[in-house]
């Protein structure tokens, strides 16, 4: 039986899954993982990390679409408060005018994610876009709380490297790689799409590979955008 749009609670779930996870995984490599760089468990756990950070950004963004809890718009927009807080204390409200801007004048001077330029200029660019100094300075607050209770090494491995690590693979993935060079004009959404492999559009970036799908249809969750694709 087809589940209805607004009875739809997949993506709430997932949504839960995804912070329990990276709640979790962190308070375990906070307080009980024994770093060493001699053990591949040590790397595994940073890019396993990094991949929670990502998904956090990917619910919020989701949340921006009004996909996360459909039919329910306190629960949608506080959903994405929190999921984006949690990455390295972003402002959902603030964001969320910005990503419709990006989807109305993808790659122009008007798209608040694009820049002409090469790939360091452009993250770089799009850091200054995203990032404000209250961020850093709740960010510089928290590192030193953390270290307070936790181990140094732990925090910086676990709690700190993997929210960098997540911003390349979100601006990598999600905006570099899709919106550079330039695009036919028959291509509405400027655009460009990875070739067809689901395991690896899921690892690499909750399906954000599959872009051009995306602009073309973002009534779709992250977990459903894979159908999308030819």
């Amino acid at each position: 039986m087809a589940i209805s749009r607004q009875n739809d609670r997949r993506g709430i779930v997932i949504a839960a899954v995804i912070v329990i996870c990276w709640t979790g995984l962190l308070l375990y490599l906070l307080t009980s993982f024994e770093v060493s760089f001699a053990s591949p468990l040590t790397y595994l756990f940073i890019l396993l990390q990094t991949h929670l950070y990502t998904g956090l950004f990917i619910t919020a963004h989701d949340a921006m679409h009004a996909v996360v809890a459909p039919g329910k718009p306190k629960l949608n927009k506080a959903i994405g408060t929190v999921t984006a807080f949690l990455f390295a204390y972003n402002w959902y409200a603030r964001l969320l005018p910005k990503h419709h801007q990006h989807h109305r004048h993808v790659a122009t001077e008007q798209d608040p994610d694009y820049h002409r330029g090469s790939f360091w200029p452009w993250y770089f660019s799009f850091l200054k876009n995203y990032i404000t100094w209250w961020q850093i300075v709740l960010m510089a607050i928290t590192y030193n709380v953390l270290q307070l209770f936790f181990s140094l090494e732990n925090v910086v491995l676990f709690w700190m490297l993997p929210a960098i690590l997540a911003t390349f693979q979100l601006f990598y993935f999600g905006t570099y790689l899709p919106h550079r060079g330039e695009h036919p004009e028959d291509n509405p959404h400027k655009s460009t799409t990875q070739s067809k492999n689901h395991v690896w559009a899921f690892i690499s970036c909750y399906f954000f590979g599959y872009h051009y799908e995306h602009h073309d249809k973002p009534y779709l969750p992250w977990w459903q955008l894979y159908k999308a694709k030819g």
